[in-house]
């Protein structure tokens, strides 16, 4: 199992944390961006084209049935669980089949209601520290329960 990661816009505290996982359990782990960032030697950073989606792409290019994927995007997440990818979000939240139609429709019903005049909600709260503790947790259980 690899871990891939949409990391444009993926907090830094979380990519800590899967740096020292990565290295931690010997997991391929890759970054998949738009603009280069550092990286430790044992961490893969592929840096894509400058245009939409061309992160999300290459990564459902490249996955495989059982990788990781680290991703906000919930298409790019219904995508990945449909070629048999697990999905978490940087909140630590797991997609699956069961939830991702309706975070689907959420994001769908909330992206049309901002194209309205009425202006609706300002997305999600402020990441925190809840938000990586949560994430640390989600992804060692994960990972111990895969264990290769």
């Amino acid at each position: 199992m690899k871990i891939w990661v949409d990391a444009d816009a993926c907090p830094n505290a979380i990519k800590e944390i899967l740096f020292r996982a990565a290295k931690r359990t010997g997991r391929t782990l890759t970054l998949v961006a738009n603009y280069p960032s550092d990286v430790p030697s044992y961490v893969e950073m592929l840096v894509v084209p400058k245009r939409f989606d061309a992160a999300d792409d290459k990564i459902l290019e490249l996955m495989t049935t059982g990788d990781l994927i680290i991703t906000a995007d919930i298409p790019l997440a219904a995508k990945a669980l449909e070629q048999g990818g697990y999905v978490f979000n940087p909140r630590g939240d797991e997609y699956t089949s069961r939830n991702i139609g309706e975070r689907l429709a959420m994001r769908d019903l909330l992206e049309s209601l901002r194209g309205g005049a009425e202006p609706v909600g300002g997305g999600p709260p402020p990441f925190n520290n809840r938000d990586k503790a949560n994430f640390a947790n989600q992804l060692d259980r994960f990972l111990v329960k895969h264990q290769a």
